[in-house]
């Protein structure tokens, strides 16, 4: 009961409590550079949830082999090698999102939510408690992403998950980069009020 207690509160932190885009600030180059739209940033959350959820199993089932000295750059690899198979897929399958999202999804071999979670918690950590925080981080991510192009989808192109709500033109501002900072910006400040607020 307790170790099933634990597992729940490993996965619910990284959605809230310590959501890695609105609480610990992490990932905020793909976070603002993609999330134009509420598919591309679904998209990218995803990609990134699947690489967090593969990588650390595997650095928990090998971090006792491992070499002290090779440590992050074995971590890399093993990052790298399921970046490429997400890569693959999406290639294949979601042409359309995998030209959206560019570059930004080889960039998740540095991210450093994914390199954070191998360093700090799958390679400590049995293999069941590592594969529950990568989903909890993976679902924060996505949960992130996908509400920020949300709301600058809204706002910016009067659409959500292109479905167009209204004929007339968005606020064009949300759309573009300042727009990103924008939004998160907003977004931030309820989390640290909501924060403060449990605090006092």
């Amino acid at each position: 009961m307790k170790e099933e207690l634990t597992h729940k509160q490993n996965f619910l932190k990284g959605i809230i409590r310590e959501n890695p885009v609105f609480v610990l600030l992490l990932g905020l180059c793909p976070t603002l550079g993609v999330t134009t739209s509420a598919i591309n940033g679904m998209g990218m959350g995803l990609a990134t949830l699947f690489v967090l959820m593969m990588s650390n199993l595997v650095i928990s089932l090998v971090r006792n082999v491992i070499p002290q000295k090779v440590r992050i750059p074995s971590f890399i690899v093993i990052i790298a090698s399921f970046v490429t198979v997400v890569d693959l897929v999406m290639a294949g399958y979601l042409p359309a999102l995998h030209e959206q999202l560019g570059l930004f999804i080889p960039l998740i071999v540095v991210n450093c939510i994914v390199l954070g979670r191998a360093e700090a918690f799958a390679s400590r950590h049995s293999l069941l408690s590592s594969m529950i925080d990568g989903l909890g981080m993976g679902v924060g991510f996505t949960f992130a992403l996908t509400l920020l192009g949300s709301i600058r989808e809204l706002l910016g192109n009067l659409s959500i998950f292109g479905i167009k709500l209204a004929d007339n033109d968005g606020m064009i501002l949300f759309i573009l980069a300042p727009g990103a900072f924008i939004v998160l910006a907003f977004i931030i400040a309820v989390f640290e009020w909501r924060k403060n607020s449990h605090v006092n």
